[in-house]
């Protein structure tokens, strides 16, 4: 059997900590608070923890971190993931060059595609990406999939007007 578990901090007894488990939504958290309420009515730390679908080790880290922090101590750390490819200046920068689109002349298309986006973001910060990547990244700025038609280049306003107006006199 390890060492007994002691709780340092006096600022709650048992049912406070479990009237408290019982007014939160985090089931972890509450699940936590049950345990430290055991262990304060002087259960064991096998009996509490078995009780609350730990081990005794989880337990005594927990209480560990509640001892060091209080209840700020038994929330669950947020992982944080994994550094974004691109930060906010250069997203901004894709985000504007969506938006004004590509020059037919150098990038070869006359609207933005993902895997023209990909190569275009693997060219300019050297950041490899899949389609998908790149339609998340569109999203979170509630970029939409909806273009208009794309024009042609050489396209001629005057004389499709002449055409129209032409074409029109039955």
């Amino acid at each position: 059997m390890g060492q007994p578990v002691e709780i340092t901090r006096t600022e709650h007894t048992a049912s406070e900590l479990r009237a408290i488990a019982a007014k939160l939504k985090d089931a972890a958290v509450a699940r936590r608070l049950l345990a430290l309420a055991r262990v304060l009515e002087g259960d064991s730390r096998e009996a509490a923890a078995t009780a609350s679908g730990m081990t005794r080790q989880t337990l005594r880290d927990w209480v560990h971190h509640y001892n060091a922090e209080g209840l700020a101590g038994l929330c669950s750390g947020g992982g944080g993931g994994p550094a974004p490819l691109l930060n906010a200046s250069e997203m901004e920068e894709l985000r504007a060059m969506v938006i004004k689109g590509p020059d037919p002349e150098r990038h070869r298309v006359v609207r933005w595609r993902r895997i023209d986006l990909c190569e275009e973001v693997a060219r300019r910060w050297s950041v490899r990406v899949c389609e998908q990547t790149v339609g998340r990244w569109l999203r979170q700025p509630r970029m939409t999939r909806l273009q208009p038609r794309p024009i042609h280049p050489k396209k001629d306003l005057e004389a499709e007007v002449a055409f129209k107006k032409t074409s029109l006199n039955w």
